[in-house]
């Protein structure tokens, strides 16, 4: 029988959490399997700080043991964890590292106490879905001893085996049934969630999954084994519970030497996610006639003796033409301040780099912001034709009318004409100064 969880923690990016102070304390069980996790080489998901842990820019859920540790993005001042948690969840969807969108997972009934429990669900909505359309099967080919023949004979085997059992016959033949790679993969997954579980609602689920599933041998999961699954029209249908397979079998890290301290990091970097579900955003929402280019490497600089240098933009919008603009997404809240000096350097580059096209920070806010200025020529010493825009784009809970309002206001870029710097607030209410 599956234990409760002892405590479910939540905590905001670059967060800390401390023995002996704090609203939300940790145990010195859970601050020593915490720093058995991190070792000698270290995660890049924590830092080891005195009597306690301090999280990074990596988002999502870390389950060790008995313990959840939910770690949410920011980037304003509000406090409420499950709007922050329904905002994460959004983005993952958007830039498709598991499907929240497919049909069986549109009214999922769970009484969730963390995004573990949400991914758990979402796996067991899939499979049930599949099990009423009818798991796939595959041909494949055994050799063994039958009472009845059947297939070819292997008249060597036969005589070495059965001389004294003439009743059986040792063949080689084709059996149509379950045993699919997909079903092996969707299986290993079942067996694990069932061992980690910790939900009431989800726990006769997953039973009745593994009772009604197949026994399969079993598979060793790689990212290659991921990477070179090949869909077709039958198995169409096992894209979004594979996808939830990947996440959930590679990022599994089992207790060998203790049992007790099975870890399980979902987790996520936010600046990666941020530059993703911004460019999925455009790419959904722009013009026909609008190009989006996600990053591409250029050559910066070379040495004479060793490896070029490059510059990678995150977006650019019409590479190559006139009217072209190169984003980079930051994700932190400038809080009234100018953007960094390195970031606008980097802006600078890009934009030498693309003829003098306009560039733009983006960056999460508090509202919708749209600050024009402009770079100084280098030689002249005054304000120069070359436009760095600074986005603030206010969080929505609301993840589709999110990425539509991302996308009208950074589109705002090419219609305008280039100007002395100016500032234009779209007029979009705070959507998070209540809870969902």
């Amino acid at each position: 029988m599956t234990r409760a969880y002892e405590e479910v923690i939540s905590v905001f990016e670059h967060g800390a959490l401390y023995t002996h102070k704090g609203d939300q304390r940790l145990s010195l069980y859970q601050l020593s399997a915490l720093q058995r996790f991190h070792g000698e080489h270290g995660v890049p998901y924590f830092s080891l700080i005195h009597n306690g842990v301090r999280f990074c820019e990596y988002v999502g859920v870390l389950s060790l043991g008995n313990t959840i540790f939910e770690i949410l993005p920011k980037a304003d001042k509000c406090p409420d964890t499950a709007i922050w948690r329904r905002v994460l969840l959004g983005m993952v969807g958007v830039v498709g590292l598991f499907d929240i969108h497919a049909p069986s997972s549109a009214d999922l009934q769970c009484k969730r106490n963390s995004i573990l429990d949400l991914y758990f669900e979402l796996f067991v909505a899939e499979v049930e879905q599949l099990f009423r359309q009818g798991l796939v099967k595959a041909y494949h080919q055994l050799d063994g001893n039958v009472t009845a023949l059947k297939g070819k004979l292997l008249f060597d085997k036969h005589i070495l085996q059965n001389l004294t059992h003439q009743e059986r016959f040792y063949t080689r033949y084709t059996l149509y049934d379950w045993d699919h790679l997909f079903n092996r993969i969707l299986y290993k997954t079942i067996q694990l969630i069932f061992r980690l579980n910790k939900n009431d609602h989800l726990k006769s689920r997953i039973g009745n999954l593994l009772l009604a599933f197949p026994e399969l041998p079993d598979i060793l999961v790689t990212e290659s084994l991921f990477q070179n699954l090949l869909f077709n029209r039958k198995t169409e249908a096992y894209k979004s519970a594979l996808s939830i397979s990947r996440l959930l079998l590679l990022n599994y890290h089992p207790d060998l030497l203790r049992g007790d301290n099975d870890v399980l990091a979902l987790l996520f970097d936010m600046n990666m996610l941020w530059e993703k579900f911004v460019y999925s955003s455009l790419r959904k929402f722009k013009p026909s006639e609008v190009t989006i280019t996600p990053q591409r490497s250029q050559d910066f600089w070379k040495s004479k003796i060793g490896r070029k240098a490059k510059i990678i933009p995150d977006i650019v919008i019409n590479k190559g033409a006139t009217d072209c603009i190169v984003l980079d997404t930051k994700w932190k809240n400038l809080d009234g301040y100018n953007p960094s000096a390195e970031d606008l350097r980097q802006l600078y580059a890009y934009s030498k780099f693309n003829h003098n096209a306009k560039t733009a920070l983006v960056y999460p806010g508090e509202e919708n912001i749209l600050s024009m200025g402009t770079f100084f020529d280098e030689f002249k010493g005054y304000e120069s034709k070359m436009e760095c825009g600074i986005f603030q784009l206010q969080v929505d809970k609301n993840v589709i009318l999110w990425q539509k309002k991302i996308a009208e206001l950074i589109f705002t870029l090419l219609t305008s004409s280039p100007a002395t710097p100016t500032s234009s607030h779209a007029p979009y209410q705070n959507t998070l100064s209540t809870p969902p």
